[in-house]
Parts: structure tokens; sequence; C-alpha cells
């Protein structure tokens, strides 16, 4: 079993930056993928990004493009979100997610791993 914990959620202006963190622990190892979904509220849950073990390719939403950057530190299990030029239309719960796979998905249901998620709120 993997667990993932997240971190560093909060309320934040627009235009504003706000960097995640998602703790990993328990079985991961290489090959696992690390990632990031959002849900807003009355929407489905969605891929924002996700970056491989040793952190050479990572795949973005096309919405957070130029203003989001995913990475990881595998000596701390650790895989970030940089938010920069944050919009109200970024406000979501974000998900970490994590599996044992060689290349990021966008795909919810190909994720057997999943934190429990962190508010993240952008004001006008």
């Amino acid at each position: 079993q993997v667990q993932l914990v997240e971190s560093g959620g909060g309320l934040v202006q627009a235009g504003g930056s706000l960097r995640l963190s998602c703790a990993a622990s328990g079985r991961i190892f290489s090959g696992y993928v690390l990632g990031w979904f959002r849900q807003a509220p009355g929407l489905e849950r969605d891929f924002v990004a996700g970056i491989t073990w040793s952190g050479g390719r990572t795949l973005y939403a096309d919405s957070v493009k130029g203003r989001f950057t995913i990475s990881r530190d595998n000596a701390k299990n650790t895989v970030y979100l940089q938010m920069n030029s944050l919009k109200p239309e970024d406000t979501a719960v974000y998900y970490c997610v994590a599996d044992q796979r060689m290349v990021p998905t966008t795909a919810r249901h190909e994720y057997d791993y999943w934190g429990r998620g962190t508010q993240v709120t952008v004001s006008s």
C-alpha cells in the first residue's frame, strides 16, 4: 500500500502563487508515477499534472501549462506542484495520486492511490 498526504493549500489572490507538497510513504519505489488531479464543486475530478519516477518526463493539462510546474524529490518521496499566476478557476480540492506505471496518464481510473486532498481557493 501507498499512503499520500498533501499539504500547502490555502487562500490566495488571483495572480498569486502556492506550492503544494505530497509526501508518499509505504510500498513506493522506482517505477511509480506521481501526479495531481483537482476537483471544483459540481465538476468532475480532472488531471492537472504528472511526472515519471526519474522526473525526466512530465505531462500537464492544457489549462495549467506555463503556469504550473510539477517536480519530485525521490530522496524525500515527495512530489511538488508549484502554481503561479493563479486564477479563480483554479479553485478546487487538489489530490495527489500515484501509480505503478512508466509514464503519466490523464485517465483518472488508471491511478491506484489517492491522497485526501488539499483545498486551494483563489479569490478575484
